[in-house]
Formats: C-alpha cells, structure tokens, sequence
C-alpha cells in the first residue's frame, strides 16, 4: 500500500469523515492556503489551479496504485472524486469573481 492509500486510511480512521468529506476538506484547505500563500484572491486562478492539480495528481496517484495491485481501475470513481473535490472550490472562484460575496466591506466613520 502506497503512503498516499495510508495517509487516506488514517485521515479517515482518526477523523471519522467519510473519505468524500475529506476530499471537499482538503480542497478548501489548499484553496485558501493557496490563496493566502500566493497572495492572491480567491478570485483568482492560481489558488484554484493548486487544488486542480493536488486532485490531479492524487487520482493519478490512485490509477498507479490500482495498476500496481492489480485492482481493476475506476474511471467513474475517478471523476466522482475529482468533480467533488472541485466543486466548492469552483463556486467560490467563481462567486469572488463574479458575485460580492467575497469582496471586502470597507466601514467610514
């Protein structure tokens, strides 16, 4: 088993978050992280692009471990896993950039 497989295992063991909860959980970490890191907006691609490419690679990372065990592949798994893990940050993006949610409020005396 790869360190990413037991890295999921127990992420899931010692939070009790099923492994879809922490897929949503670590997106948003590395989206604001990201933004915070790169100095950037949440309007911006780069934070968004960060957690496009984590997930990226992580399904990746999946598809080499299946192969390597000789576990039959998932491709509509794969997708489920990407699309949930980009979905909250895909409506953030979008709702900074489009939307005043996320825009700062200035208070004047």
């Amino acid at each position: 088993m790869s360190a990413l497989q037991v890295a999921k295992l127990w992420l899931v063991g010692h939070t009790g978050l099923a492994k879809d909860a922490l897929h949503i959980y670590v997106a948003l970490f590395l989206l604001f992280g990201a933004a915070l890191a790169l100095r950037r907006p949440l309007s911006s691609w780069r934070p968004w692009l960060v957690v496009l490419a984590a997930a990226l690679i992580g399904e990746a990372w999946d598809v080499r471990d299946r192969l390597v065990n000789a576990i039959p592949l998932d491709f509509r798994g794969d997708w489920h896993d990407i699309w949930n893990t980009m979905f909250w940050p895909t409506m953030i993006l979008l709702l900074a950039r489009y939307t005043s949610v996320f825009r700062t409020v200035h208070i004047t005396k």
